[in-house]
């Protein structure tokens, strides 16, 4: 429970911040299975729209709808993750001064 499980979350709070960042970026590779269907939906329907001569503008914000809710996601996994790395640092000093004070010399 040590080091290795820090840097096993590190691993992923790094990995979930580029996703975090893809997103705003409006790369759709971190998306999940619902919301690239949403977006697909969304861009299929926008197309059909314009080629009829009408506005896309419902399915603009369609699309930047499930962005937001996708963006909204990653952070509450980075805070999730940063939680978790924070208690696993908490709880290693805790055994580290419990193990120091213990011993006698």
């Amino acid at each position: 429970m040590g080091n290795s499980e820090i840097r096993r979350l590190d691993r992923e709070i790094e990995k979930a911040t580029k996703k975090l960042e893809a997103v705003r970026r409006g790369e759709w590779w971190p998306l999940n299975g619902s919301e690239r269907r949403a977006m697909a939906r969304a861009l299929a329907g926008g197309a059909y729209q314009v080629t009829r001569g009408r506005s896309a503008a419902r399915s603009e914000q369609r699309m930047d709808t499930t962005g937001t809710a996708a963006e909204t996601r990653l952070n509450a996994e980075l805070t999730a993750l940063h939680g978790e790395r924070q208690r696993l640092i908490t709880e290693a000093a805790r055994a580290r001064a419990k193990k120091k004070s213990s011993g006698w010399f």
